[in-house]
């Protein structure tokens, strides 16, 4: 099974070099086919310059580069129309994401013969360094409300770092979220579409470089709004979205 690694980047230029060289190496190390799909969120800095050259040593690396409008999520959205694996990941061009992490998604995909693969950072065995205190809180709030909202025991739905089938992938769409809402969207419509999940602790590190992406101010009602419209599909919708739905049609 190949795997695709969508990397959105937007002005990583301390930090894009040696995320896609260490997730390379982890997946060349595993015998993993794959292939790395970084996706320039229109950078200002050195970015651009840096994938150029490393697309030259770094073996199945494609770098893109696009189009407005920009965004977490449209850069996300861009990657998805051109990969070519059989399973994608989402990860973070920061490095909050772990190389080792993302082999263990991998076969777990494979071993439970699931749909998708869940990070959570809240697990037992999960491991989390320096996450600010108000995020922290925000984070757990935001949780457990999307928790009791849909009935679900999975605990850590705001995380990024996910893998889906082509198949999954192709069941939630359209996809509608251009910011990091999409994070919320994902996981959300293969949950209330049926599509089957596992639940993987995952190890989350906070970025060393560059300034986080993430405005806290600017995405309340955005996250609002795309939980609101999953709810909704949830409970109105009938199942006309589901997996076996949309299979029988």
């Amino acid at each position: 099974m190949k795997l695709s690694v969508i990397i959105p980047a937007h002005n990583e230029e301390g930090c894009i070099e040696s995320t896609v060289r260490a997730v390379s190496k982890q997946l060349l190390a595993d015998n993993i086919d794959h292939e790395i799909l970084v996706v320039d969120d229109n950078s200002t800095d050195n970015t651009g310059l840096i994938l150029n050259e490393i697309t030259k040593t770094v073996p199945h690396l494609k770098a893109i580069r696009n189009t407005p409008p920009h965004g977490f999520g449209c850069a996300v959205r861009y990657g998805l129309k051109y990969f070519s694996g059989e399973a994608v990941a989402i990860y973070m061009a920061d490095a909050s994401d772990t190389p080792q992490d993302l082999s263990k998604f991998y076969r777990a995909m494979i071993e439970k013969k699931v749909d998708c693969v869940f990070g959570s950072r809240w697990e037992k065995e999960s491991r989390v360094v320096d996450y600010p205190i108000f995020k922290l809180i925000l984070n757990r709030a935001i949780n457990h409300l999307i928790q009791l909202l849909f009935g679900i025991r999975y605990n850590d739905v705001t995380n990024a770092f996910k893998l889906y089938s082509r198949r999954a992938i192709r069941g939630v769409e359209p996809i509608l979220s251009p910011h990091f809402n999409l994070t919320v969207e994902l996981p959300l419509k293969a949950i209330v579409r049926g599509f089957s999940y596992t639940v993987v602790p995952n190890t989350w590190i906070n970025r060393k470089t560059g300034e986080s992406k993430l405005k806290i101010k600017e995405m309340g009602s955005r996250y609002l709004f795309i939980i609101l419209y999953c709810f909704i599909e949830k409970w109105l919708s009938r199942g006309d979205y589901t997996a076996n739905h949309m299979a029988e049609t």
